[in-house]
């Protein structure tokens, strides 16, 4: 019975530390990936794409929306230091979750996801799998270089969208096209930007720790600018790549609706930022900023899947702030 508590209470800490309202970072920004790939399977342009079952698409996206608390125990581990200060109610530094224990949980699913992916959905899908478990690593050290830390940060999550389209069936060469990696850029901007909000809350650790991240570098007075103008970067970006003709899709009704409704969500978020870049607020205004990111690729989806777009838009907008009210404590 004792030996049974012990295994609940640590999984309840792991739980905890995966932090589930990330989830919909990895989730959807890898849904990008597989639902333009069934796109071409159903399309006049397929090749050798098939259609994936039922069962293949749920495999993927259960790794998808898992994968960021699994790799978040490795963030914790290497971002001790900072977290005493930041996060001190963290279950890693409370020693309420055991860090040798958690790893080798973490070690033993990252395993698994690598051996599903070989053996039942496609080997080469490996490629951006181990790429991201590998930049989450580079990324608690490149986080104390500038914007080194949030330009590796977009790159591992834009290896989700690229494990959801190589994971999801056979695929023809090329694998990427301009408009293929027009739309990871996009997600690596769209992620980028949402980390460097992020950033706002853990100044104090940062600085404490000399992780000299771009706010740590600017300070708070210039980074609350900075926070405003970049607010339209994604919003800019796809712009130029749409009207250059980078992005071969065209853009319907449905996505000019969720398109202007991500450009509210980036634009009331750069002024929250902007606002209060310090104090309680500076926590509660991650919901607008995570929002922003998720709904944004959501929106992305709308190029070739109209309804699965405004689905994952509305549930990812409600979703996203009930699991964040339910970690309500800034310091964990």
């Amino acid at each position: 019975m004792w030996g049974l508590m012990k295994v609940l209470k640590f999984l309840r800490a792991y739980i905890k530390s995966m932090r589930l309202y990330y989830a919909f970072v990895t989730g959807i920004t890898g849904w990008i990936g597989m639902a333009f790939y069934e796109y071409i399977a159903q399309s006049p342009f397929q090749t050798v794409e098939l259609v994936p079952t039922t069962e293949k698409k749920a495999v993927v996206l259960i790794m998808l929306f898992l994968s960021w608390g699994i790799n978040q125990i490795i963030n914790d581990y290497l971002g001790l230091k900072e977290d005493r200060v930041n996060a001190p109610h963290r279950p890693m530094v409370t020693g309420e979750l055991d860090p040798g224990k958690a790893l080798a949980l973490t070690g033993a699913l990252l395993t698994s996801t690598l051996l599903i992916t070989y053996t039942y959905l496609e080997p080469i899908a490996l490629i951006p799998a181990i790429l991201g478990i590998v930049l989450n690593v580079v990324y608690e050290y490149a986080k104390g270089h500038g914007i080194f830390g949030n330009i590796v940060f977009g790159l591992m999550i834009s290896t989700c969208t690229a494990f959801g389209f190589l994971s999801a069936g056979p695929t023809a060469s090329p694998y990427f096209t301009s408009s293929r990696v027009s739309v990871l850029i996009l997600v690596a901007v769209m992620n980028g930007l949402m980390t460097f909000y992020t950033y706002f809350k853990d100044y104090e650790g940062d600085k404490a720790a000399d992780k000299r991240t771009i706010i740590v570098l600017l300070g708070i007075e210039k980074s609350r600018y900075l926070a405003a103008i970049s607010a339209f970067l994604p919003a800019g970006i796809f712009t130029l790549f749409y009207f250059n003709h980078f992005i071969e899709a065209r853009v319907n009704n449905m996505f000019i609706v969720l398109a202007g409704l991500t450009l509210f969500l980036e634009l009331w978020t750069g002024y929250l930022y902007f606002k209060n870049p310090e104090g309680d607020r500076t926590y509660y205004s991650l919901v607008a900023n995570f929002r922003a990111c998720i709904c944004g690729q959501a929106t992305l989806i709308a190029l070739f899947n109209t309804e699965l777009a405004m689905l994952l838009f509305l549930v990812s907008y409600m979703f996203v702030g009930f699991l964040f009210d339910l970690h309500t404590d800034p310091k964990s």
